[in-house]
């Protein structure tokens, strides 16, 4: 069974490069909380990830930095594998 290429570290170098450019969310346009690191990052819905312009569902390389986009866990996790010119607004609660 082949290795997890998230967990090699041209990955995690990406991840690194993305994170210092200090971009705001490509999907809301918001400002990311980069000062949130290890578990923190892990949980916050306001924290960086690195999301890809192209989902890897549909194609997309895992390793370009053409397709390196950051965004907050929250959009990442709700745009889920659509592309850009299938966007939808983020909602952050059903709740009234």
């Amino acid at each position: 069974m082949p290795a997890n290429p998230r967990n090699g570290r041209p990955y995690r170098r990406l991840c690194r490069d993305q994170r210092a450019l200090r971009l705001p969310c490509w999907w809301c346009g918001e400002p990311i909380r980069y000062d949130l690191t290890g578990y923190a990052a892990q949980r916050h819905r306001d924290a960086f990830t690195l999301d890809h312009a192209v989902p890897l569902s549909l194609g997309g390389d895992l390793l370009a930095k053409a397709n390196a986009r950051s965004a907050h866990r929250r959009c990442n996790s709700a745009r889920g594998n659509r592309t850009d010119g299938q966007r939808q607004p983020v909602r952050s609660s059903r709740r009234w």
